[in-house]
C-alpha cells in the first residue's frame, strides 16, 4: 500500500508536465510583423534639374530611435518599443533610402547619389533622425530630422544651412498598422521640407 501511494505521489507531477506541456505546445506562436518605413515621395518633378549633384550620406538614429521595434509613447510619457512589430529595416537606414528617393524624385537636381557613387558631388545631405513614435493619448505621429546641408569643397565641407525638421500625422487607431501608417505619414512631412530646404541652399551645377 506505502509503495502503491508512493509511485502515484511520484507520477502525478510527471502527468501535470505532459499536460502543461500540451497546452503550451497547443498555443499559436507569436509572430512579428516587419512595416516599411518608407512614405512613397510625390508624383511629378518639377523640371528644374539643375541644382547640382547631391550626395546623400547616412542619417543617423538617436540613441531612442535605432532599434527596430515601432515606439509608443504611453500614459506617463515614457515610451515602450514593440518586440514584435519592427521596422523592414533599421530607422536610420531607411530614411537615408527614403531620403534619396525624395530628393531624385523632386527632379530638382542634376543627379542624387550616396556614398561610394564616384561621382563628383556639389552638396552633401546629412543629419540625424531625433523622433519617431506614434502618441496614442495625443492621436497622432511624430517625426524630426536634424538636417544639415554643406557644399562640398576639396579639402572639407563648407556647412550652409543646419536644421530641425519636424511634422506630425493623424494617429486614427490603436493597432501595429495604424501606428506604422501615422509614423509614415509624419516622416513624409519631414521628406517633403527637406527637400524644400536643400532645393533653397543647393547651387547650381556648373561642373
Amino acid at each position: 500500500m506505502r509503495l502503491t501511494r508512493r509511485l502515484l505521489l511520484l507520477s502525478a507531477p510527471l502527468a501535470l508536465a505532459g499536460c502543461s506541456g500540451t497546452i503550451l505546445a497547443t498555443q499559436p506562436a507569436a509572430r512579428r510583423t516587419d512595416w516599411p518605413l518608407a512614405p512613397p515621395p510625390p508624383a511629378g518633378a518639377s523640371g528644374m534639374a539643375g541644382r547640382g549633384v547631391i550626395l546623400v550620406r547616412m542619417i543617423e538614429a538617436g540613441p531612442q530611435f535605432q532599434g527596430r521595434g515601432l515606439l509608443t509613447v504611453t500614459a506617463d510619457g515614457s515610451l515602450r518599443r514593440s518586440y514584435y512589430q519592427r521596422w523592414a529595416a533599421p530607422p536610420g537606414a531607411a530614411v537615408t533610402a527614403s531620403l534619396t528617393d525624395w530628393l531624385r524624385a523632386s527632379g530638382d537636381f542634376k543627379a542624387v547619389v550616396n556614398e561610394g557613387s564616384g561621382l563628383d558631388t556639389d552638396v552633401a545631405v546629412e543629419g540625424t533622425l531625433d523622433t519617431l513614435e506614434a502618441d496614442p493619448t495625443q492621436h497622432l505621429a511624430r517625426a524630426a530630422l536634424t538636417l544639415v546641408v554643406a557644399r562640398v569643397e576639396a579639402l572639407s565641407d563648407v556647412p550652409l544651412v543646419q536644421r530641425r525638421l519636424t511634422a506630425t500625422a493623424p494617429l486614427t487607431g490603436r493597432t501595429a498598422q495604424a501606428a506604422a501608417d501615422a509614423q509614415n505619414a509624419a516622416l513624409a512631412g519631414v521628406l517633403r521640407q527637406a527637400v524644400s530646404l536643400v532645393a533653397r541652399v543647393a547651387p547650381r551645377h556648373t561642373r
